[in-house]
């Protein structure tokens, strides 16, 4: 790294030829990310269309306009609204220039990450431009909460927009209006900018014409090398998955192995990152034999496989190799998200089919159940998925970076503006960060499998309902038996709390509904030894609201996976001595984490 950026703003003086030289260096490698952005669409590679979800923001906000704009009182009321909010901030500012004490007209959140800094509080042009944004973002608010009209996905859909056009225009994103970024402009010369247009234009040359902006320095971070890293083999493999298996580390071992169906939508080493926040090392040091679906990257090739061939190709293929490997016909199921989705549709398959493979199932933060799904319903309506679905038809594939976006813009100031002023306007590169390397490594999903899964699940709700069909086969979650522990997160975004809770009561047998502290990942993937965050058990689940669940819960410090795996010890305690990988029927492939998994969208 430059040798300036170790110094402190402090000990820097500006230099106006360097500060020159460094805006030629901004300006030449702009030019080259113009060039890396123009390239693909010269060679007829990619071709500019207005995306989807920009007619649909159009479509909703004329709608919220409307409804202001159709009657005078309303509209005169509006402007009044904002007005008198202005000249308040006016009046403020004047008084504090004029030597007076006067309250700010409105303060960020404390949570607000973006205004941090010192001097956005005592300087008062700062001040005054952070006070003006966030007033105007409440009045675009408020234009959405207040507009009567609109029905519940309307506002929901209105409420997304405005905060993705809030957040874009935040004046912490410009150089001019950021006073951390300024003081760096003027310490370094513009070296910030120098080395933030370079690596803008890197970027959007990894992208192949889009931007990708990089969440974590991959240097250090190789899978199968730093992560993904617990022994085991390949022991199987077809066009949709390979399954692994892992080497024991204990003599003995629970006689029920375990199978785990991770999403498809990313890979499955969230659950095997670091060894010391390894879900599956963890698992296998517990005295469980583990068996993990790897599901492959897919290309056009196997863009009409469906929702069916995922439950056949997976989770019932991984079961009858387990039986020839272990000779044990039940396992231990775990589903991760849209895995769990998946997991429970096999369950209700089976159990209609009478079909005795599974031993107890667990869900981490997985939907059954789609009444209350969330940020992601925004996305979701008839319109939106033809549109998706004409688009994936064209490539057989929704491309990985279309839904890596689609999961940052649900939290766009951490995971998309804070990235663009750190990269790209202060220019520095981000460290290296397991989850965040994982995050960015998108995968494609077949069009056939995603059609059915948003419109029998997101639009249509089929499976709690009992109307979904796979195979042939009506699915009845009434009919599942088995034990489940279903694990929700507290601050989930993607399946909320309420939204898991509300599924527990569709299933037939006994549920332990446990919610977990923090959020979609970091509430699952947390080790005991890192002594974080908290869990909630309440075994009354029947017709109870969240809010109310909670308050006859009891609160355990530290992780749940000791819970659960006291839990999956009291339904089968059997053991066994520890499995060889692999049989003579089934050899062992290739080494983990195996080939699919290192496929790149």
């Amino acid at each position: 790294m430059n040798d300036v950026t170790t110094e402190t703003a402090s000990n820097k003086k500006f230099d106006p030829e360097a500060f020159a030289m460094n805006l030629a260096k901004a300006m030449e490698s702009s030019g080259q990310a113009l060039a890396a952005y123009l390239k693909p669409r010269e060679q007829g590679a990619l071709k500019d269309t207005p995306p989807n979800e920009l007619g649909e923001m159009v479509r909703t906000l004329t709608t919220v306009a409307e409804y202001w704009l159709t009657d005078k009182e309303r509209a005169t009321e509006l402007q009044l609204k904002m007005g008198k909010a202005y000249l308040d901030l006016w009046a403020s500012a004047m008084r504090r220039m004029a030597g007076e004490e006067a309250p700010p007209a409105i303060e960020p959140s404390p949570r607000d990450k973006r205004f941090r800094d010192p001097e956005w509080k005592s300087n008062q042009f700062f001040e005054f431009v952070m006070q003006l944004y966030l007033l105007t973002t409440q009045w675009a608010q408020d234009l959405v909460r207040n507009a009567d009209g609109l029905d519940p996905h309307t506002r929901k859909k209105a409420e997304f927009y405005v905060q993705q056009i809030t957040n874009a225009i935040a004046p912490s994103n410009f150089v001019l209006t950021n006073p951390e970024v300024l003081r760096e402009t003027l310490a370094s010369s513009g070296d910030n900018l120098a080395r933030g247009m370079k690596m803008l234009a890197e970027d959007i040359e990894a992208g192949n014409g889009t931007l990708r902006i990089r969440q974590s320095d991959p240097a250090h971070l190789v899978v199968g090398v730093n992560m993904a890293t617990t022994p085991g083999k390949v022991i199987f493999q077809n066009e949709l998955m390979q399954l692994i298996q892992y080497d024991p580390s204990t003599k003995k071992v629970l006689r029920t192995p375990l199978l785990i169906v991770p999403p498809w939508i990313n890979k499955f080493y969230i659950l095997d990152l670091r060894p010391e926040k390894s879900y599956i090392k963890w698992c296998v040091d517990q005295g469980i034999t583990v068996f993990v679906i790897s599901w492959v990257n897919p290309n056009r090739e196997l863009g009409q496989k469906t929702f069916e061939d995922y439950m056949k190709q997976g989770p019932l293929a991984a079961m009858d190799v387990i039986e020839k490997v272990t000779g044990e016909m039940k396992v231990h199921t775990v589903g991760y998200c849209v895995g769990g989705t998946l997991l429970a549709s096999t369950l209700a398959w089976l159990a209609e089919k009478r079909r005795a493979r599974v031993t107890s199932a667990t869900l981490f933060a997985a939907q059954v159940d789609f009444t209350h799904a969330g940020d992601l319903l925004v996305f979701v309506d008839e319109g939106q998925i033809s549109a998706l679905e004409r688009d994936m038809q064209a490539s057989g594939v929704l491309e990985g970076s279309k839904m890596a976006m689609a999961f940052n813009m649900l939290r766009s100031n951490d995971l998309i503006w804070s990235y663009v002023v750190s990269n790209y306007l202060k220019g520095q590169p981000p460290s290296s960060f397991d989850l965040l390397h994982w995050n960015s490594d998108a995968t494609r999903m077949p069009a056939a499998n995603h059609s059915y899964y948003l419109r029998n699940c997101y639009l249509e709700n089929r499976l709690s309902a009992g109307s979904m069909v796979l195979d042939n086969t009506l699915l009845d979650l009434s009919k599942v038996k088995i034990p489940v522990y279903n694990l929700a997160t507290r601050e989930d975004h993607i399946a909320p709390a309420d939204s898991v809770l509300y599924g527990s009561q569709f299933f037939g047998g006994p549920v332990r509904y446990v919610l977990s502290g923090s959020g979609h990942i970091a509430g699952v993937i947390n080790p005991p030894a890192a002594g974080k965050y908290q869990f909630w058990t309440n075994d009354n689940i029947k017709d109870v609201s969240l809010a109310n669940w909670i308050k006859g819960a009891q609160e355990h410090r530290g992780s749940w996976w000791p819970d659960w795996r006291e839990w999956l010890g009291n339904i089968d305690a059997e053991e066994v001595p520890a499995r060889a990988v692999g049989s003579e029927s089934m050899p062992p492939i290739e080494d983990a984490p195996g080939s699919y998994v290192r496929v790149r969208a």
